[in-house]
């Protein structure tokens, strides 16, 4: 079955442009989320790809109490209305809370579902109900196939724009690992994007908040793309060395274009075939 989410002026699926999800993995201040939002605008226009902004307003599974968690649900949907007026694009950011769908609704594009909470029947639903398109990050304890049941929840709810996000699987001890025939399973149920940057953690590896192996972020985007993904989701930042959350995996901004360009190229070569082989 074939399934496209729309987003304003994008189309999210088979047989559409490699749409990027791209932006700072937590909302820092309004000037650094527009510079990072008009660059990096800026560099998909170049390479024809459609481009989703993304920033989190609440970071509330840090490793540590003392972490910065972000601007908060107020504040920072405020930032993200900013953004998404100003330069005239969609915005995703996620919720934790079914109490935050209404209002995160109202201003977003797309309404994230974190990893974590992925099973969550009650904030599954209420994201469902605002009527914007749901991402849902598949958990890192999860079979790709057990994800069918999450896009069930939201389509139950009266929502059929439903989208899965692949972030990686526990393998072990503070480690993820990517299996990519999961994304083939995953585009039977929708469309799929891959986040290359947090595949490439290393959760808690750094004791009071995540490390990462952020070489690998380029090879991992080149392999799901050629596995026939439909977007690629990268946290980017334009000093990585000092971004307030996941600075071990976030991608330097001004090394963007250039993977994009690669990948985008790989997309060109994709054929369109079926998610998974028939018997």
């Amino acid at each position: 079955m074939s399934h496209i989410v729309t987003v304003r002026n994008v189309s999210i699926g088979p047989g559409r442009p490699l749409t990027i999800i791209a932006g700072p993995c937590v909302i820092e201040s309004l000037d650094h989320c527009l510079r990072i939002a008009e660059e990096t605008a800026a560099i998909c226009r170049r390479l024809r790809l459609p481009y989703v902004f993304k920033a989190s307003f609440d970071k509330a599974n840090r490793t540590s109490i003392h972490s910065f968690r972000g601007p908060g649900l107020h504040d920072g949907l405020r930032i993200l209305e900013t953004v998404r007026e100003k330069l005239g694009m969609p915005v995703l950011s996620d919720i934790h809370e079914p109490s935050q769908a209404a209002a995160a609704g109202e201003v977003l594009d797309i309404v994230q579902i974190p990893a974590f909470l992925c099973r969550q029947t009650d904030l599954l639903a209420a994201a469902a109900k605002t009527g914007k398109p749901v991402n849902i990050k598949k958990g890192q304890f999860m079979a790709p196939e057990q994800m069918e049941q999450a896009v069930a929840k939201v389509r139950e709810a009266g929502n059929r724009q439903a989208l899965l996000t692949e972030r990686g699987t526990v393998f072990g001890y503070g480690r993820l690992v990517n299996d990519m025939t999961g994304l083939a399973v995953m585009r039977t149920f929708a469309p799929v994007i891959f986040d290359a940057t947090h595949s490439c953690q290393l959760p808690g590896g750094a004791g009071t908040h995540s490390s990462g192996l952020r070489d690998y972020v380029p090879l991992l985007a080149r392999s799901a793309v050629a596995a026939g993904v439909d977007g690629l989701f990268l946290e980017v930042h334009d000093a990585p060395e000092r971004a307030r959350s996941d600075a071990a995996t976030v991608w330097p901004l001004d090394q963007l274009e250039p993977l994009l360009a690669v990948c985008a190229k790989i997309h060109a070569t994709t054929q369109p075939v079926s998610p998974r082989e028939q018997p």
